[in-house]
């Protein structure tokens, strides 16, 4: 019984970022975790097993962590499609920006693709991370409308 208590709290250490216990479980993914849990029920003592009411607690931390994880997954795609907003509106615009071995580099953005999950800049033959553009340059247009 104290077996899948202690895996409940290593779960709930794992994904909690603030916990330093448990630094072994950390890199412990969701399915790794269940795994582990179903082995520990399937091996619990049969004389003395875990009741009802801590069976439905840990199922409810189980589900939390899910929840948890997809919502993490959600707010990444967010964040991506909002990245990559900002990038295209960039395509056609001249702006400053640091490669990644520091080299400033000025051009015109010609296109924009999705390297790992992070939008990169086409420079001539720059390949620029967004998080790396320094300025956006005002264009002929821009300073004849202001």
């Amino acid at each position: 019984m104290s077996q899948v208590s202690d895996t409940a709290a290593a779960a709930a250490s794992v994904f909690d970022p603030n916990s330093t216990s448990n630094d072994a479980l950390r890199g412990l993914d969701i399915d790794s975790f269940l795994d582990l849990f179903i082995k520990e029920l399937q091996n619990q003592d049969p004389l003395n097993p875990m009741d009802n009411s801590q069976i439905l607690q840990q199922i409810s931390q189980i589900r939390e962590v899910g929840a948890t994880d997809k919502l993490t997954d959600t707010l990444e795609s967010v964040l991506l499609g909002q990245n990559l907003s900002s990038a295209t509106s960039l395509i056609g615009k001249q702006v400053v920006a640091m490669d990644d071995d520091g080299n400033e580099i000025t051009g015109e953005v010609e296109k924009v693709t999705v390297a790992n999950g992070e939008p990169t800049l086409h420079i001539g033959n720059n390949e620029i991370k967004l998080t790396n553009v320094r300025e956006i340059l005002p264009s002929g247009d821009d300073v004849a409308a202001a």
